[in-house]
């Protein structure tokens, strides 16, 4: 959910909170190894541990982490601040309240997807597994109609008519949002 310029901006402003600008000067040159170690363990110069996570996601978060230790030095130098102070930093703080607002907003959707389900207690969950053909042909409709998979079979499974004789069959439809 979150790329690493947003891991990178969030924990530099925590971590940046009271330092001196001699401090932020010492992370900026920390970042700058761990981005450098990060980058040659990803070309194959050094080991990971088993359960760390994956090369370029650290590699990338690094690089970033870098780039903001180096925007906040140099804020405040240019300010001439001795101190960093979050509420301060006018881009700094923009971007914490779009991470806010972003995680605000995905709990929100998952709060509403839970609530759909158990509002939804009559209705059926399934999961379908299709050959590679029909496959295709869903995800193509999917694709044109700006809808998931899921949501055109959902659509064909609503309009299914059963026969007289027992056959099924769905009239022609346009998927839609």
């Amino acid at each position: 959910m979150w790329s690493a310029q947003d891991v990178a901006r969030d924990e530099v402003r925590r971590q940046a909170s009271g330092l001196d600008v001699a401090a932020v000067a010492e992370k900026v040159a920390e970042a700058a190894v761990r981005e450098r170690e990060t980058a040659e363990r990803l070309r194959g110069n050094g080991s990971f541990y088993e359960f760390e996570m994956d090369r370029e996601r650290l590699a990338v978060i690094w690089l970033a982490k870098h780039a903001e230790w180096q925007r906040v030095r140099d804020l405040m130098t240019a300010l001439g601040w001795s101190v960093y102070e979050p509420e301060q930093d006018v881009q700094g703080s923009v971007w914490a309240r779009e991470r806010e607002e972003r995680l605000a907003g995905a709990l929100a959707t998952q709060d509403a997807f839970e609530e759909q389900g158990r509002e939804g207690a009559d209705e059926l969950r399934a999961e379908v597994w299709l050959s590679a053909a029909p496959s295709r042909l869903v995800q193509t409709v999917a694709y044109r109609a700006g809808l998931t998979p899921s949501q055109v079979l959902a659509q064909l499974a609503e309009r299914i008519v059963v026969g007289e004789d027992g056959t099924v069959s769905v009239p022609p439809f346009t998927p839609s949002q």
